[in-house]
């Protein structure tokens, strides 16, 4: 059935929906520049209060919650997502203009994520329940038995993303993450994508009916981030907070998080340039496969990556200037893009302009294709002596957008310099060898204390979820490095640890019970184990 899209639309607050016709907000086309369809009403700070308070009494059901019912209602969400059907990935590509290709496969990475975390909520792995038994006639003190494991942290606040309308968004991996852990989430919707959120938002609501999931595991406001995303922060109830966006942005709200009575995790993703170096074999042997495969990552998405390779580290070697002409050509024939929404690409041309007008900067080359519209982002790359970037700390800034900044360093020494005096970084690419890469073993030492993920030969746009994956990095690439927001670590930011001391068999959470009824993996007495402890 077809979204009358001439209708008002409400914030969610559980099963419920605010009342208020207050203010209303809607979402530029910013292909044509117009608004969408819709008008989306903003909430007022007393529909906080109260969506923070339902989450409250909804986390002291939700948390309890089994661990097969809990994965069921991930699973019901990933559903319920594919039956929004084509009404979705319309609506989406209005929105953002991004192209149908495009949609299709961030509903599909979605919707996979979802299964990915109701699949580990299942494996009970995550929990990292660990028992030590009692050793009673150790000497020259007994030994207590100490039984631990991860519980859920409390209501969590997410900022949608503009750059993934689904995969980042309403019901992307910080809301799955956090309620797999067993939190209720309330969601700040991103003004990009209203329509998007809407439509995503009443998927979960029906999955919650459909799971019979307590009033306030989930809910959704409108409105300004300045107003009601701070105020959602603020708000006692409220135990942690996942976010996307920029810098500026993410450290205002971080710092509201914690200069609270009661401080609070902010884990914040703030943006990166992502240097990618090409060391002197590979350029030699390959420089025009490498420079098409770095011109498609820069141009991907319109830019609007986080991974987005913003500045490529280069040696004057053999195979450098192939490399030069074959970038420059690619970024010439390249096609532009719509970008996201008009602040992204305001903020883009200022910033790009910015930095060429800054001493030594050259422009190397931009898009000469045409096309006509607003929001269009023209593919651009400049350069840059080491030096000149080492003077002048704005050059690393990140231009978030199909823009990259070569720095030719004219030795390893300034190169390795360059990484030494940059900031933290989600990814770092090397195109290398192997016959080399053991030659800069130091620079590679070096990449590994600034950035999260380095990628070998390859490009750092298209992150894999999977449990080993490792998106985030030292500030202010994120806000705490030692977590990440992709893949099935992200359940981590989401829970704290308790241990029980003592307690009677009968008093245990069943996850820590002699018998093991869920069967879960358990690290007991130093042995990684699903067999009851009865039986060891």
């Amino acid at each position: 059935m077809a979204i009358n899209w001439n209708n008002s639309f409400h914030s969610i607050i559980g099963y419920s929906e605010t009342e208020n016709n207050k203010t209303f907000s809607q979402a530029l086309n910013p292909t044509t520049g117009e608004y969408s369809s819709g008008k989306f009403f903003n909430a007022e700070l007393d529909d906080v209060h109260r969506v923070c308070l339902l989450s409250q009494d909804a986390f002291h059901i939700h948390s309890q919650i089994n661990k097969d019912k809990r994965a069921l209602f991930l699973d019901e969400i990933a559903n319920e997502i594919i039956n929004l059907g084509d009404d979705l990935i319309e609506r989406c590509c209005i929105e953002t203009g991004l192209p149908e290709a495009r949609i299709i496969g961030e509903r599909g990475r979605t919707v996979s994520q979802l299964n990915m975390f109701g699949s580990l909520v299942r494996d009970g792995s995550w929990l990292e329940a660990s028992i030590d038994t009692a050793e009673p006639n150790r000497q020259p003190i007994p030994k207590p038995d100490i039984r631990r494991m991860l519980i859920p942290i409390g209501p969590v606040v997410v900022f949608a993303a503009s750059n993934f309308p689904l995969a980042f968004s309403t019901a992307g991996g910080d809301t799955a993450s956090a309620l797999a852990a067993g939190n209720p989430v309330i969601v700040k919707a991103h003004s990009s994508h209203l329509g998007t959120s809407a439509l995503i938002g009443s998927a979960i609501i029906k999955a919650a009916e459909n799971c019979e999931m307590p009033d306030g595991v989930f809910s959704m406001l409108y409105g300004s981030g300045k107003i009601i995303g701070q105020a959602l922060i603020k708000h006692p109830s409220i135990k942690a907070v996942g976010f996307t966006g920029s810098r500026t942005a993410g450290r205002l709200l971080f710092d509201i998080a914690s200069q609270r009575d009661e401080p609070i995790p902010f884990f914040a993703e703030m943006g990166s340039i992502n240097p990618t170096l090409i060391l002197p074999e590979a350029m030699k042997n390959n420089p025009e496969k490498i420079a098409k495969l770095v011109a498609g990552s820069i141009n991907l998405g319109a830019g609007q990556f986080c991974t987005n390779p913003g500045l490529l580290l280069l040696l004057k070697c053999e195979g450098y200037n192939r490399f030069i002409d074959e970038l420059n050509n690619a970024i010439s024939l390249s096609d532009p893009a719509v970008m996201l929404n008009e602040n992204i690409y305001n903020s883009f041309e200022a910033n790009k302009k910015s930095l060429l007008n800054q001493p030594n900067v050259h422009l190397l080359a931009k898009s000469e294709n045409i096309k006509s519209g607003p929001n269009i982002g023209i593919p651009t790359i400049a350069s840059v002596d080491a030096v000149t970037f080492l003077d002048d700390a704005d050059l690393s800034d990140e231009i978030f957008g199909p823009f990259s900044l070569i720095v030719r360093c004219s030795n390893k020494n300034e190169l390795q310099m360059v990484i030494e005096k940059m900031e933290g970084q989600l990814t770092a690419t090397i195109f290398t060898e192997p016959s080399e890469a053991l030659s800069y073993k130091l620079i590679i030492n070096a990449l590994k204390l600034r950035v999260g993920r380095i990628i070998f030969n390859g490009v750092p746009t298209g992150v894999e979820v999977c449990d080993s994956m490792h998106h985030g990095g030292p500030y202010p690439a994120s806000s705490d490095s030692r977590f990440t927001s992709v893949g099935t670590g992200a359940i981590k930011r989401f829970a704290r640890p308790i241990a029980f001391q003592n307690f009677s068999d009968s008093d245990l959470p069943n996850e820590l019970k002699n018998e093991n009824t869920l069967n879960i993996w358990r690290m007991v007495n130093k042995t990684l184990t699903r067999d009851s402890i009865r039986s060891i």
